[in-house]
């Protein structure tokens, strides 16, 4: 899977393009209807010269948000039509398990610690045998490894006990396990059994409320808010997306604005960085030319895979 082939730096090239020039590209040129109003924000955000305009003194009604948010969906998925989960695995209890590592770490520091942890503990029979200090070293590297050790032993006895050894597709199911949440949960489902749901973790809280579609702040109460807006079969790609966004382009502390490709669409553009090229060296993983998080990344990802624990 890590193969990326002969066009990865022409796929490359592109996928970096469209973050300062997608809405113009996405437009069809200047032929097509409504393809002025569309590439001028882009092409004013690559020069420096204007912001996105915004209506003033006018709230924005339900009926024009839901249409605003569908349409950045429509933008994201043209801008990472390879958006997937960042996590490496190749079954059900693999992806539990690295969901569950996930916490308070990166994707790409779990991608690399999981390899030893499968060699060694490849079935949740084999992971509920597991002696709890060996367990724990094998996982340290994610931190909070005594907490995780304790969740995957308790979640692996349970397969084993409750589940004849398989995860669970429902989410019911799922959220009785040790360790594990509506927001693994629906990594889970969406990804490992294609039930579609929507994964609010820190950057698809933080971008949901940048964009108005929601003031929660409750994981739960995100998550039905904008389960509202979209239709069910659109959950799991558009938690992908937005994700990827977050972590690429609308950064927590400093967003690159100036580069973000859907800024035409965004409430809060100007809360970070609007100079192009200030913006776009704030750009991260493919987006900047540097590689992503997962060791075995999908065929039509972009950027080049991480290295292994220990290679730089």
């Amino acid at each position: 899977m890590g193969e990326q082939g002969a066009g990865k730096g022409k796929k490359l090239k592109k996928t970096a393009e469209s973050s300062s020039g997608a809405a113009k590209s996405r437009s069809g040129g200047t032929g097509g209807p409504g393809s002025a109003r569309r590439a001028e924000p882009a092409e004013a955000g690559a020069s420096g010269a204007a912001a996105p305009k915004k209506k003033p003194g006018r709230p924005e009604s339900h009926l024009a948000m839901v249409r605003r948010a569908r349409r950045i969906n429509r933008e994201l998925a043209e801008v990472y039509p390879y958006a997937h989960p960042e996590l490496d695995f190749r079954n059900p209890f693999e992806l539990l398990v690295a969901t569950v590592l996930s916490a308070q770490t990166t994707d790409l520091r779990v991608n690399q610690t999981t390899p030893a942890l499968f060699a060694a503990y490849p079935t949740p029979e084999d992971m509920a045998a597991a002696v709890p200090e060996e367990l724990e070293e094998l996982i340290r590297p994610t931190g909070f490894f005594r907490a995780k050790a304790k969740s995957l032993l308790g979640l692996s006895a349970a397969l084993r006990d409750d589940f004849g050894g398989e995860v669970p597709g429902k989410l019911a199911d799922l959220v009785k396990l040790p360790g594990v949440g509506r927001k693994t949960a629906n990594v889970v489902l969406g990804n490992a059994f294609g039930v579609p749901g929507i994964t609010v973790d820190t950057h698809f809280g933080r971008l949901v409320r940048r964009w108005k579609w929601t003031e929660q702040e409750d994981p739960e109460k995100v998550e039905a808010e904008v389960a509202a807006i979209f239709p069910k079969s659109e959950w799991t790609m558009l938690s992908h997306r937005v994700i990827f966004h977050g972590r690429r382009v609308c950064h927590a502390r400093k967003p690159a604005c100036g580069a973000c490709p859907i800024a035409p669409l965004c409430p809060s553009y100007g809360e970070g960085e609007t100079d192009p090229e200030k913006a776009r060296k704030l750009l991260k993983y493919e987006m900047g030319g540097k590689p992503g998080q997962r060791l075995s990344p999908p065929p039509d990802y972009p950027g080049s895979p991480a290295p292994p624990l220990g290679a730089g």
